[in-house]
């Protein structure tokens, strides 16, 4: 089933587009917006933004202008502006007359005598509440001043007569004049006119020249585009496609598999990760192994000398006494309490057993479980010390506690010293994470060989054995300590283990006091 579910998987991921090409078509796709970007600016919208540099220029002349007034060297200030800008400018009096000029452009409209009519013009500003911008067509006016020359009619060409052009529907072949005009007043109060007169020349023969040259840019932007993306996206995802593929050894289940780091701070921290994993599942592996023959060993123990005394009573008419019939009650019992076991932890790690939680003794009902062991292994030898100053009380399930505490006696009756002594010590303290209530810690400690730093990580695991080849003095299933790890996970208690080779281990778990 797993194995038609990963097949689906591939099925499945086969049709989905790789990192790498990703890659490549989100860099493919960014150059090429780039390139549309650069045609947009360069070529359609160029001489709009022509026209906008040369309105903005003309204003800021005439912002410079009106600035310095009042300046007694404003002559030489408009000189200046007038050269620097290729833009002609007049100063008017109130009257007309011309207090400042600066000549540059040829054939300019504001220093043709024949067309321009300062007065006229004067009056056309006033009634535009003292500032106008006005767009004309320089070859019609060319037009006007030649069937002016003529019919030797000045007026034919009259400057304000001229018809005005839109901004933005300025042509883009011919040459365009923009006259700005403004009326300024300076220290002494007096009126005066502020006129400049700028060219917007035709672009067609840059636009044509950007073009031509826009077409080789785009070609080998595009190939150095399409080499560029294969390049990045190969090397980008290469470390990705060895992890899957290292990933896809490790869900076959070759955990020997390893996850090389790169540079990359995800890819390294994730073959970490995945390193990581391998090894732990290696280790879940090996012991899920061991817990098969574990589990088949404690079976077939039993059933055999079931099956054995069973035969026996059958066959032979003298053996069939109260001493072999209870060999086989015993082995039977051994056989519930491995299957309870196994049912007890499944139950425990899945969250499907309910915790029955009551105020009750702990300190008493510990007592009643070491007097009863005492009692059972007394005929062996063992001896089972219990320290306690005070009763305290609990709120827990008594049947899980004691049955956690059942086994973790066990386990120190199966790994204790000679001496067969096991000291269970109760105490109150403070819990650093939870200053406000006392909690009770108990702690139950062998005289054995220990346990060795590396091997203690690992001893709540199921059938985990430090000495395998170690056999119990009493009855036991080899799931207790997960048994134990289970039960104080779902009551939020602690537990652990200290233990130093050849100095025996104590085992200890805490609860909080009702």
């Amino acid at each position: 089933m797993k194995k038609n579910n990963y097949s689906s998987h591939q099925k499945n991921s086969s049709r989905q587009i790789s990192v790498k090409w990703k890659i490549f078509l989100f860099l493919l796709a960014f150059c090429g917006v780039l390139l549309i970007l650069l045609w947009l600016f360069q070529v359609v919208f160029l001489n709009s933004f022509y026209q906008n540099i040369k309105v903005n220029e003309i204003k800021n002349t005439a912002h410079t202008i009106e600035k310095n007034i009042n300046d007694d060297d404003l002559e030489a200030i408009i000189t200046q502006l007038s050269e620097t800008n290729n833009i002609c400018i007049e100063v008017l009096s109130n009257s007309g007359e011309v207090m400042y000029s600066s000549h540059v452009i040829r054939d300019c409209l504001i220093h043709s005598k024949s067309a321009f009519d300062e007065k006229s013009f004067l009056l056309t500003v006033m009634e535009n509440d003292g500032e106008l911008f006005q767009y004309y067509n320089h070859e019609d006016f060319n037009n006007r001043q030649r069937e002016s020359d003529a019919t030797k009619n000045p007026t034919a060409t009259d400057h304000l007569q001229l018809p005005v052009k839109p901004y933005n529907d300025l042509d883009d072949k011919d040459d365009d004049t923009i006259i700005y005009s403004k009326i300024l007043t300076d220290s002494n109060n007096n009126k005066l006119t502020l006129v400049l007169n700028s060219m917007i020349s035709p672009l067609n023969a840059t636009v044509n020249t950007l073009r031509v040259q826009l077409y080789y840019i785009t070609a080998v932007m595009i190939l150095f585009s399409v080499i560029l993306a294969l390049i990045i996206a190969k090397w980008i995802s290469r470390p990705i496609e060895a992890i899957n593929a290292s990933a896809k050894m490790l869900a076959t289940g070759d955990y020997s598999t390893r996850f090389k780091a790169t540079d990359y701070k995800e890819i390294s921290e994730l073959s970490n990760t995945l390193n990581y994993t391998a090894r732990e599942l290696s280790k879940v592996e090996l012991l899920r192994q061991e817990l098969i023959a574990n589990i088949s060993h404690d079976l077939r123990t039993p059933l055999t000398l079931i099956s054995g005394y069973a035969e026996a009573m059958r066959d032979l008419p003298d053996e069939n006494n109260a001493e072999n019939a209870q060999i086989i009650v015993d082995e039977t019992k051994r056989l519930t309490t491995l299957v309870n076991d196994v049912m007890d932890i499944s139950k425990l790690q899945t969250g499907n057993i309910t915790i029955n939680r009551q105020p009750y003794c702990l300190t008493v009902s510990l007592r009643d479980t070491v007097n009863r062991m005492n009692k059972l292994m007394e005929s062996d030898g063992y001896t089972i010390v219990f320290k306690a100053a005070d009763d305290i009380m609990v709120l827990a399930d008594e049947t899980r506690i004691s049955q956690a505490f059942y086994n973790l006696l066990t386990n120190a009756i199966n790994y204790t010293g000679p001496d067969k002594m096991i000291t269970v010590i109760q105490s109150v303290f403070k819990n650093p994470l939870d200053q406000n209530s006392d909690w009770i810690k108990i702690a139950i400690s062998d005289t054995g060989e220990g346990i060795a730093a590396e091997d203690l990580p690992y001893i709540w695991e199921r059938y985990y054995k430090v000495d395998k080849n170690h056999k119990r003095a009493i009855t036991g299933t080899g799931l207790g300590l997960s048994i134990v790890k289970s039960i104080f996970d779902v009551h939020n208690g602690d537990y652990g283990v200290t233990s130093n080779l050849n100095e025996g281990s104590t085992f200890w778990f805490s609860l909080k006091i009702k």
